[in-house]
């Protein structure tokens, strides 16, 4: 690998980009070279924006030729640092935003075939168009690219009924780290000719290859909806209700997140235009949605008739269940803005956990004591995607100063979190990836074979660690 860039690396790659795929400039730079949170910074020695496959293709040709490190970025709203060079000024920032292209639509066939750069809300609005529906649904789908999503297994909001990104592509097309193309983009359902090479390269957070395309599942628009803010004693009583629910509502969950009080204290304390859904204060809530692809009106009578009876069981305190789409977009706002909260209220030290779904509850309050014993006034912030037993379990200080000191004390509080995901057979990452951030933490978590597996597969593929160098391993 190349401690400096290579004489001439500009105007070659301005050969293959032409002008407006080349961020030279250190003021142009600056944005690709941090993280939307400001957490990570890097210097990098150019970026580049190319305009095709065939561009990505020529870029990681030349410079794998040039032994120099190439550093893969989409929309940048990565919480682990994937996307952001080291701070040795010589790797080279990749951008895909430029490959923003919709290349087929086949709605017999449920798949639509993706450029990486494409928004995600785009994506959501062209199956919308083509009257079916794209479920992978995040806070930053206005600004987040498919190819991260892919590159990290986004997860979102309606994991419980599609599953993680992994479960929504049919076949990728990926530049390999010596520039190669690999084409699989089939839109097959049924291909059972070896190894499935598209799961190597989904959550791989770039390190073994560039996806610049991809065939994602479509599936049935949904036609008929309802939502509803419900108030629980616990997560306790947030675990079986959604029991209870799904034994009067089968399939129709669609999404299940647990809020804490602290959640909704500070959405109303930094979101302008925010309300409290319910009268009375409560400690915990869930917001629930049904969806079903029949239009009408059976399933709110169904879902009614299903809290009507958690309620009688002592499962649920009260429960406002939206009566329009204003209201239920409010709802899925105020989930949605817990994170935009968290950042304007300051410093916090995130995890993104999981653990089975039974075993959530013991999570919250094992890992809740232990940081109170050793960390007096912390604020725990729980909040995700209890349905599948994926919680962000965010820690800070309520006084703006100490929260900025507390965040130094980050090793001992991950190690205390980690610990109590471990015990319970967790996942210290459930949807944000390892990044910078638990590229070491996940040595303590990972039996060696495990690692050295996946060592294997990174110098099989990228035998120089050319692909996104200090990140995962």
């Amino acid at each position: 690998m190349n401690d400096r860039p290579a004489p001439g690396l500009a105007d070659r790659l301005r050969a293959i980009v032409g002008e407006r795929g080349l961020v030279g400039e250190d003021r142009e730079k600056a944005p690709f070279e941090t993280d939307w949170r400001g957490q990570y910074h890097g210097r990098a020695a150019a970026v580049v924006k190319p305009a095709s496959t065939d561009e990505v293709a020529r870029v990681v040709t030349l410079l794998a030729q040039e032994r120099i490190a190439m550093v893969p970025r989409g929309g940048n709203t990565s919480l682990c640092g994937a996307s952001v060079p080291d701070d040795s000024g010589t790797q080279v920032v990749i951008n895909l935003s430029r490959m923003n292209r919709v290349r087929a639509v086949d709605p017999d066939n449920n798949t639509m075939t993706v450029e990486a750069g494409c928004v995600l809300e785009a994506l959501q609005n062209v199956a919308d168009e083509h009257g079916r529906f794209f479920p992978l649904s995040l806070g930053a789908e206005g600004s987040c690219e498919i190819g991260g999503n892919l590159s990290t297994n986004a997860g979102g909001t309606g994991v419980l009924r599609y599953g993680n990104t992994r479960e929504l592509v049919l076949g990728l097309e990926v530049v390999l780290p010596d520039g190669r193309l690999w084409s699989g983009l089939r839109g097959l359902r049924k291909d059972n000719t070896g190894y499935d090479l598209k799961h190597l390269f989904v959550g791989a957070e770039g390190t073994l290859g560039i996806i610049t395309a991809a065939v994602l599942k479509l599936f049935p628009k949904p036609r008929s909806r309802a939502t509803a803010f419900v108030a629980i004693a616990d997560p306790a009583a947030a675990v079986a209700l959604l029991s209870k629910l799904r034994e009067s509502c089968g399939e129709r969950i669609t999404g299940y997140e647990l809020i804490s009080r602290v959640c909704v204290d500070l959405v109303l304390k930094h979101i302008p235009a925010a309300r409290d859904p319910l009268p009375a204060r409560h400690a915990w809530y869930v917001l629930v949605e049904l969806s079903d692809s029949a239009p009408g009106d059976a399933i709110g009578a169904l879902f009614e008739a299903a809290l009507g009876e958690a309620a009688e069981a002592g499962l649920v305190a009260d429960a406002m269940i939206a009566a329009s789409e204003a209201q239920r977009d409010a709802l899925w706002q105020m989930r949605e803005d817990i994170t935009e909260a968290q950042k304007l209220e300051g410093a916090s030290i995130k995890h993104d956990v999981s653990v089975p779904v039974s075993r959530v509850p013991e999570l919250i309050s094992r890992a809740t004591a232990a940081l109170e014993a050793r960390f007096p006034g912390i604020r725990v912030v729980a909040f995700g995607h209890v349905g599948d037993g994926n919680i962000h379990y965010n820690c800070s200080k309520a006084d703006r100063q100490e929260a900025a000191a507390f965040f130094s004390e980050s090793p001992a509080v991950n190690h205390v979190v980690y610990q109590v995901v471990n015990d319970l057979g967790g996942s210290i990452s459930a949807e944000h990836g390892l990044g910078v951030l638990k590229r070491d933490e996940i040595r303590l978590y990972k039996s060696a074979l495990e690692l050295d597996l996946m060592r294997a597969i990174k110098r099989t593929l990228d035998p120089h660690g050319l692909m996104n160098p200090g990140k995962v391993l």
